[in-house]
């Protein structure tokens, strides 16, 4: 019998997997919304509904994102994967070997994501070396994430939500290395398809080369020909500009005219020269010259050198009617854009990016990021672009100009922006001094985990507060190092695992899933539970996913009288394997653009990935977790 319950979370549901599809609305708004629906029909106390920002799992990821974001932040994450990438040689084949296996050993630890955000740039030069076009590394780059998170109990969500379910149900749980056989296996096989036919059925598309970024700024400068467009404006005695604020100028409104950076006299103007000496000492930077970095609130004065960046003719018409002088830029000089507290860098945007569909100049970039937007590259476009009244696609490269600082701080925003090349080659991470505490927290962490000690929970949180306190993180940065957008997703469909058990959908789907799989016994049930979860973590989150399937094995398993183990160890492993669509991880996303991929590209690669880990996983499972 169909009850009020039943159908009222039934319907929440396919809602839900409707919106996660079509994207019309973010996933972390989607899940909330699922836990106000089900406070408000009355399926959930509001103690129940809530109960997922409570739960341990959900606490845990949210303090490994903290622990990750210090590796990250003193640049051992980066200064790990590049020290790998460094002995892959020219050899494709070997390439893609050291390439995965590297990945997959930081994603063990750290998450996918900003693994791959990590070496992204370091691949993208590796590729330049080689003479590779980047599609033949950048989805072995992604998939090598995605395995490599299979490998441990903290390596990707999923292994986090079934080992907390069994612990719920009283059973005994996973380990920290519980997952790590089946996982290297998954590896190994994974890393030798690619090896052997992978990475023949990936495209090689030439066009990608020429909008790859190199990790030299002063290549940036020439690719982007720089300084062709700067020039020195000098602010001359009676400029209608003086004692005024950048933003009230209207240079960047009225004349497409960026402000890169301003040199100001110390010391007042000396008259008593010839008029040689004075030209020469009024547009050449003098030794009494400070640089100053520009902001809408920066005003400026009598004798500024304001080097700017845009259109000659517009140049021209701007310092006759503000009363300036003009002079280009030489090629030295234009170097001298890049020093240890200022520089020039190229970000891509990815698909989620919130930046996509709007422009430069309505996102007031200059006032949120305290950057200069130089340029706008396009790829496979021949269209000259406007940096600033363009609208952004995903794929675009911006080129960005102002303090290391502010480029670096661009990594915290990972949805928004992947910043390639090395601009952290020009000034160190900016916590490096603190990447020995940051390894020995890390290493803490693991041995309490591995040994039992404490709980994943209480490591993890122990972990994360040490990061902070040792200033491995500012509290601030640790808050944005958080994926909130995740951790609403998660803490918001944990209930509607509760609300699919309380209801009986659970039992229900279990009934039917057995009566169509259980006569065949256990190995094909648990091939079905692959299947169905690899099939709905294409489209689906692999959060969403877990959450959902889960259950349906556990009680499954206790249907058929057999231990749940193998069958929720292969729910687990069958949500990392995201292979077969660009939106299936953010991973692939992120690679989409830099790597110049089609929707059929991951399906030619992944589906065969997805076939190859159902037959390893159903052959081993059963013998590293017996049914009986």
């Amino acid at each position: 019998m169909v009850t009020f319950p039943m159908l009222a979370t039934l319907l929440l549901l396919i809602l839900a997997i409707v919106l996660f599809i079509n994207e019309k609305l973010r996933v972390d708004i989607v899940a909330f919304s699922v836990v106000v629906g089900l406070m408000l029909t009355g399926v959930l106390t509001t103690e129940e509904a809530l109960s997922g920002f409570s739960n341990s799992a959900v606490l845990t990821i949210a303090a490994l994102f903290v622990v990750g974001g210090g590796f990250l932040e003193t640049g051992l994450a980066g200064e790990v994967g590049r020290r790998i990438l460094a002995i892959a040689g020219n050899r494709p084949a070997t390439i893609t070997l050291i390439l995965m296996g590297a990945v997959a050993l930081l994603s063990s630890f750290l998450s996918d994501t900003g693994t791959v955000a990590v070496l992204l740039p370091a691949t993208l030069v590796l590729a330049r070396s080689a003479k590779l076009n980047p599609s033949k590394l950048l989805i072995p780059l992604s998939f090598g994430a995605l395995l490599g998170g299979a490998t441990t109990l903290i390596g990707t969500t999923p292994n986090l939500i079934v080992t907390e379910l069994l612990e719920e149900q009283g059973m005994s749980t996973f380990n920290f290395f519980s997952f790590t056989p089946l996982g290297i296996i998954l590896l190994i096989f994974g890393a030798l398809f690619m090896i052997l036919i992978g990475r023949h059925l990936l495209p090689d598309r030439r066009s990608s080369i020429e909008s790859q970024p190199v990790d030299n700024p002063s290549e940036i400068l020439d690719r982007y020909r720089l300084p062709d467009d700067l020039f020195h404006l000098r602010v001359r005695m009676g400029s209608s500009l003086i004692d005024q604020k950048l933003s009230q100028s209207k240079l960047r409104e009225a004349y497409k005219i960026n402000v890169v950076e301003i040199k100001r006299r110390q010391t007042p103007r000396v008259t008593t020269r010839t008029f040689g000496e004075l030209i020469n000492s009024v547009y050449k930077p003098a030794q009494d010259r400070q640089t100053i970095t520009p902001s809408s609130e920066t005003v400026i004065q009598l004798d500024d050198l304001l080097t700017v960046q845009g259109d000659f003719s517009q140049i021209t018409r701007a310092t006759s009617k503000y009363g300036l002088g003009i002079q280009s830029l030489k090629t030295k000089e234009g170097d001298s854009l890049i020093n240890q507290e200022v520089g020039i860098a190229e970000v891509l945007l990815p698909a989620r990016s919130s930046l996509v569909g709007k422009n430069i100049t309505d996102l007031r970039f200059g006032s949120v990021y305290k950057l200069n937007v130089l340029g706008l590259n396009r790829p496979n476009s021949s269209e000259s672009l406007d940096p600033k009244s363009a609208r952004l696609r995903f794929g675009d490269i911006l080129l960005i100009q102002g303090p290391w600082k502010n480029i670096l701080a661009l990594r915290h925003e990972r949805q928004n922006f992947v910043v390639l090349g090395q601009p952290e080659s020009m000034l160190a991470a900016p916590r490096k001094e603190k990447s020995t505490i940051a390894l020995l927290i890390m290493l803490l962490m693991l041995v309490l985990m591995i040994g039992n000690f404490v709980s994943v929970a209480t490591a993890s949180l122990l972990a994360a507060l040490l990061i902070v306190l040792t200033g491995c993180l500012s509290i601030e940065d640790a808050y944005k190092t958080i994926d909130w957008k995740s951790i609403v997703l998660i803490a918001g469909m944990l209930p509607m695992s509760i609300a699919l058990s309380k209801t009986g959908l659970v039992d229900l789907a279990a009934e039917a899933f057995t009566a169509q799989l259980g006569g065949f016994g256990p190995t094909a049930v648990l091939g079905g539970l692959f299947l169905i979860t690899s099939l709905f973590t294409q489209v689906l989150s692999n959060t969403a996913t877990t959450v959902l399937i889960a259950p349906i094995a556990i009680v499954t398993a206790s249907t058929l009288n057999v231990e749940p183990h193998a069958f929720l160890m292969s729910v687990a492993v069958a949500a990392s394997m995201a292979f077969a669509s660009p939106v299936a991880s953010p991973v692939n996303t992120l690679v989409m653009g830099a790597g110049d991929y089609k929707f059929a590209d991951y399906l030619k690669v992944g589906l065969p990935m997805i076939l190859l880990s159902l037959i390893i996983s159903v052959i081993l499972l059963p013998i590293l977790f017996p049914f009986s």
